[in-house]
């Protein structure tokens, strides 16, 4: 079987190359790719290999701009550094995905799904691809309105630092220190904010990339936060979301 590993990270395409070889030495990688031109030519003037790796957000583009000129394109394992939130998509679609930094567990898994699927249709949904386009071309949030006093005021999402859900109330808290209520749940932020920038960290809290300054080791497996503006109560990444945040911020 013959693979092809598009990925504009060179450490990661030799890792995934590397780790491949070991886990499936019936799988011969036969090129690495890093970008959508050079993925997009390669495809045009080579025989479609058996199976792709294929990295979402390149520097020039979305994996998805080379496969929209590939017919009939073989299936495919994506890779990408969005957290399990933005992701969500993948298993309930029935493709498969790589959470980067790829684990060596979660390979093996996606090369066994590939081997069963092979067998039993050998091409990727349409459909489900279609889906995934969608997902993460989803266009989300840019502002929020609040209500200060008798008059309307927009907050851009660039300007929150935060927000925090107490006594059944959602406040959005500014890098100027301001808070406001809004009428959302924190659910609902979870689903219209880019998860690029914003991650939610338990129930209550929901912070951006930008208000993190420290984090500490805390008990039972989990973080402990410095976030500004200050925030007077402990603010935790919970247990079961440490792994997804250290992977959010890339540590």
């Amino acid at each position: 079987m013959r693979a092809v590993i598009v990925e504009d990270e060179e450490f990661a395409a030799k890792r995934l190359a590397q780790l491949v070889n070991e886990l499936a030495p019936e799988i011969e990688v036969i090129a690495e790719l890093n970008s959508v031109e050079s993925g997009s030519k390669w495809f045009s003037t080579n025989t479609s290999p058996d199976l792709i790796f294929l990295d979402i957000q390149l520097n020039d583009g979305y994996g998805f701009d080379i496969l929209d000129n590939v017919a009939d394109h073989p299936p495919v394992i994506f890779t990408t550094a969005y957290n399990e939130f933005a992701i969500r998509g993948f298993k309930y679609n029935g493709l498969d995905y790589l959470l980067k930094p790829i684990v060596k567990d979660d390979l093996k898994k996606a090369l066994e799904k590939f081997h069963k699927n092979v067998t039993r249709n050998g091409q990727s949904s349409t459909k489900n691809l279609e889906h995934l386009k969608q997902l993460f071309h989803k266009e989300y949030k840019h502002r929020f309105m609040v209500k200060v006093g008798n008059q309307f005021k927009s907050f851009n999402v660039e300007e929150i630092a935060y927000f925090k859900s107490h006594e059944g109330m959602i406040c959005l808290y500014t890098h100027k220190g301001q808070s406001y209520p809004i009428e959302y749940t924190i659910d609902q932020l979870e689903n219209i904010l880019n998860p690029i920038h914003f991650f939610r960290i338990n129930r209550k809290f929901m912070v951006s990339v930008e208000s993190v300054v420290e984090i500490h080791s805390y008990f039972n497996s989990r973080l402990l936060l410095k976030i500004l503006p200050k925030e007077e109560e402990q603010v935790v990444v919970s247990r079961e979301r440490t792994t997804n945040f250290k992977r959010w911020l890339d540590m």
